[in-house]
């Protein structure tokens, strides 16, 4: 074992500590083909909210902020459906004032269906 070989308070001796520790986890995606082998999706998916925190900053009152931070979460969620952010956004807008409230679940992302394309006019 290569560990033995280097000196125990040593950065590289730490790293290997590290990787062995946590062997099974590091190796799941050997056992398992629904693991992926990386995070990279979800870095991704994150990484937006890591560059609006910092606009956040700026967005002028406490109150802008959370409304920023609302319409990201939103936007995100869309995203993390298979939708298309701008369509969902601009059909929820559109139809959202006379929504039933009760009903204010339909509208959420993983519940949202896109409005039938409207028939075309006999001729």
């Amino acid at each position: 074992m290569q560990l033995r070989r280097l000196p125990g308070k040593s950065d590289l001796a730490k790293a290997f500590r590290y990787g062995l520790s946590r062997r099974a986890g590091f190796s799941l995606f050997l056992d398992d083909g629904r693991v992926a082998i990386d995070n990279n999706p979800a870095e991704r998916a994150l990484r937006p909210i890591g560059i609006g925190r910092k606009n956040w900053l700026f967005a002028g009152a406490e109150t802008g902020a959370e409304t920023l931070a609302r319409a990201m979460t939103l936007i995100e969620t869309a995203k993390m459906n298979g939708l298309d952010p701008q369509a969902y956004l601009a059909d929820i807008l559109d139809r959202i004032h006379d929504h039933k409230i009760n009903r204010l679940d339909e509208l959420l992302p993983w519940n949202w269906a896109p409005p039938a394309a409207p028939r075309e006019a006999a001729a």
